[in-house]
């Protein structure tokens, strides 16, 4: 039996989950936010030590603009509002994905956030901005040969957004779709995947622990017997 030292989620849902109730798509976006204020709290009270959320996809930029306009206004607002209470709550906050396509005011108060935290050790927590894993492959190999290292796979991971954090052991997607969206794909190898039909904001504590308490049940090989 063993405990998750590292979860991803894939939040996805948020504008079903608000079109159904009649509702814009922001005021889903909104409410995910709720989530994950509410899984993050959750986490550290279960002493996950790693947790990283899919914000925003290299490919979410086909999206309409207004959409990911206010979506990237509201991390910049959450960040702005809440940073003291991040810092209180012992959370160390990483960026990860391209940051050069982000307004500058949202990279400003990104490297405020990471700085102000970096020190924090009650869980650390990487949010994908931005982010898409074959990019972060590419981008590995394309450092990998700058700097003429041997190409191993210890080279490799050196150079990945995610150098700083384990493997997941469980990737978590809700919304109701199979599949993982160009989504850590070299760190998932060998992490145990659950696909959850409720949409982001409906996710809840309750099914969070049910995962947690599948994941201690299975026995993970690695390739062994």
């Amino acid at each position: 039996m063993s405990s998750a030292n590292h979860v991803a989620i894939i939040m996805d849902g948020n504008g079903r989950w608000a079109l159904q109730r009649g509702k814009s798509r922001d005021y889903g976006h909104q409410q995910g936010l709720k989530t994950i204020e509410k899984i993050v709290d959750y986490s550290i009270n279960k002493k996950i030590s790693y947790l990283t959320l899919f914000v925003f996809s290299s490919e979410n930029w086909k999206r309409p603009k207004k959409e990911v306009n206010f979506l990237f206004k509201l991390l910049e607002s959450y960040f702005k509002k809440n940073l003291f209470k991040v810092i209180r709550n012992g959370i160390n906050l990483k960026i990860i994905g391209d940051k050069s396509k982000l307004a500058n005011n949202l990279r400003k108060i990104i490297k405020l956030v990471e700085n102000k935290t970096k020190k924090n050790k009650k869980i650390s927590i990487q949010l994908a901005l931005n982010y898409g894993s074959k990019y972060e492959i590419i981008n590995s190999m394309k450092i990998i040969k700058k700097r003429k290292k041997n190409i191993t796979i210890e080279n490799f991971e050196k150079y990945l957004y995610t150098t700083d954090f384990p493997n997941p052991d469980i990737l978590i997607r809700t919304g109701g779709q199979k599949r993982v969206s160009n989504f850590l794909l070299w760190q998932i190898a060998y992490t145990e995947i659950f696909f959850v039909n409720k949409l982001w904001p409906d996710f809840s504590k309750n099914d969070f622990q049910k995962i947690l308490n599948k994941f201690t049940k299975i026995k993970r090989n690695f390739g062994n017997i």
